[in-house]
């Protein structure tokens, strides 16, 4: 397979470009993939020691990907401990 992609990109060198940005594309897909199964709080791997991670989240752990005009920082804690 890797020999008839070299022979391809060989004969046809405009596909060069191409094949960069979508093993690039599905690079970054990958890398955001594993970022939300590992820092999200709504996936729990461990049931027996942390059933419910949410609920151990201070208020100013920032879990979102971008926050826009919110500053972690600063935040409050709201609701009552559980």
């Amino acid at each position: 397979m890797l020999a008839t992609m070299r022979k391809q990109l060989r004969s046809h060198p405009a596909l060069i470009p191409l094949l960069f940005f979508i093993s690039g594309g599905a690079a970054m897909s990958m890398m955001y993939l594993a970022r939300l199964a590992i820092r999200n709080p709504d996936v729990s791997w461990d049931r027996k020691n942390n059933p419910e991670p949410w609920n151990k989240m201070a208020p100013t752990d920032q879990y979102k990907f971008y926050a826009v005009n919110l500053d972690y920082s600063k935040l409050k804690k709201q609701g009552p401990d559980f």
